[in-house]
């Protein structure tokens, strides 16, 4: 009996490392090139406030550290410093204007700590 628990509790520590280190207990990520392992490592080593984590599709992939709205003021100085001006927010979405040109910049919160931001790639031009 005491060598099944022995052997039981061995596995059970080994799995809890496992999840531990590869993230598994956070949602899945709209993207498939990164891991959430890398995005949450990248994310803990860089100083920056938004970090680039992909490029996928039509659209440059961020992620942020929820900190008190601080979140959303690195977003907009990210796209005004590229001459864009915030016209508004509605839900999760953010509206700017660039002359003639509309950019509309998604966000989705991942988890309650990191906020993923989807930008078109031409916000850039």
């Amino acid at each position: 009996m005491k060598k099944w628990l022995i052997i039981f509790g061995g596995l059970a520590v080994v799995l809890g490392i496992v999840a531990f280190n590869s993230k598994i207990y956070y949602p899945p990520l709209p993207i498939d090139s990164v891991s959430k392992n890398e995005v949450i490592n990248t994310l803990n080593k860089s100083p920056k406030g938004i970090l680039e984590i992909a490029e996928e599709d039509e659209f440059e992939w961020f992620i942020t550290r929820t900190e008190q709205g601080k979140e959303r003021e690195n977003l907009k100085q990210m796209i005004s410093k590229k001459g864009w001006q915030f016209e508004n927010q509605d839900g999760s979405g953010y509206f700017f204007t660039k002359g003639d040109n509309r950019l509309i910049v998604e966000t989705e919160m991942w988890t309650k700590r990191y906020l993923i931001v989807q930008i078109p790639k031409e916000w850039k031009d």
